[in-house]
């Protein structure tokens, strides 16, 4: 198929480049011309100047950006996406986004008889880059049934959540789910590490009960080593929890562990630890303790 991929961050570059590899004809736009032009060179695709230019034609477009804002600004306008692709193509969202853009997002996409689906991942960049990223997706069964094969590329489970927004509903569990973790680890961590407990022992022993999660498994340990240049950067996290809690504002719910965690993060960010692995909350409490 001709497909474009609009962003190449850390998630997006592998992303285009497993559509590519798995024998689609994918022409990229990303916001730095540079890295386009590098990563046409390297995967034998092509590039583009703006958004409108690399959907032209394309049977599939997919977006990959920062948050809400980031989506409009490539999709929107004269050089926007919308303005280059041909009627009855696909817009796939793979942004973590509010599901209120996914719906405003296709109902512009019906307009102009395009079609449109959300479809957050999750896996980080380790798992675009091994393409066995999970990909919650929101639309019909029609567009989601012809989108899952080629997302099949980067995607080791592809799954309709439902119509248009579930997708982002879904990444919104997920990252409430993960917090959770994150901040259980991580207080569970102060009470080791005071005990004096051995921390690779413990995370053995406890791997193999009811406290196994990915989150022990891959960031305990460093979390306990102070390691944090690396991973799902904490001022994407502080982003994603924002939507969590504007969603839930809107369905009259009230979430105590996201909201604490939201502002953990908030302040972490106003310390410099944006970049940092969203599992940097630990410094919360170890500055806590002092």
């Amino acid at each position: 198929m001709k497909l474009a991929f609009i962003g190449l961050g850390v998630m997006g570059f592998p992303m285009a480049a497993h559509l590519q590899q798995a024998g689609h004809q994918v022409c990229v736009y990303n916001r730095s011309p540079e890295k386009a032009a590098a990563w046409a060179e390297s995967n034998g695709g092509s590039h583009a100047l703006t958004p409108a230019a690399a959907a032209k034609d394309a049977d599939m477009v997919m977006v990959c950006v920062g948050n809400d804002d980031d989506v409009r600004s490539v999709v929107y306008g004269e050089e926007g996406v919308l303005a280059g692709m041909k009627a009855g193509a696909l817009l796939v969202d793979h942004t973590t986004t509010s599901a209120i853009l996914a719906e405003e997002l296709a109902a512009a996409a019906a307009k102009l008889d395009l079609r449109f689906i959300d479809a957050p991942v999750s896996g980080g960049q380790l798992g675009a880059e091994n393409g066995a990223l999970t990909i919650m997706v929101g639309g019909t069964e029609a567009d989601v049934a012809e989108a899952s094969p080629v997302l099949a590329a980067y995607g080791k489970k592809v799954t309709r959540l439902g119509p248009v927004g579930s997708g982002q509903r879904c990444k919104m569990v997920n990252q409430i789910f993960v917090i959770g973790a994150v901040q259980g680890i991580a207080e569970g961590l102060m009470i080791a590490q005071k005990a004096g407990l051995d921390i690779p022992t413990l995370i053995d022993v406890l791997g193999g009960g009811a406290a196994q999660s990915w989150q022990l498994q891959n960031r305990a340990q460093t979390m306990s080593e102070d390691k944090f240049d690396f991973g799902f950067a904490a001022q994407w996290m502080h982003k994603d929890l924002g939507i969590c809690l504007d969603e839930a504002e809107q369905q009259g719910l009230t979430l105590p562990l996201t909201e604490h965690v939201h502002k953990v993060y908030e302040q972490l960010l106003a310390d410099g630890f944006g970049r940092c692995d969203s599992t940097v909350v630990i410094k919360d409490l170890v500055a806590k303790a002092k």
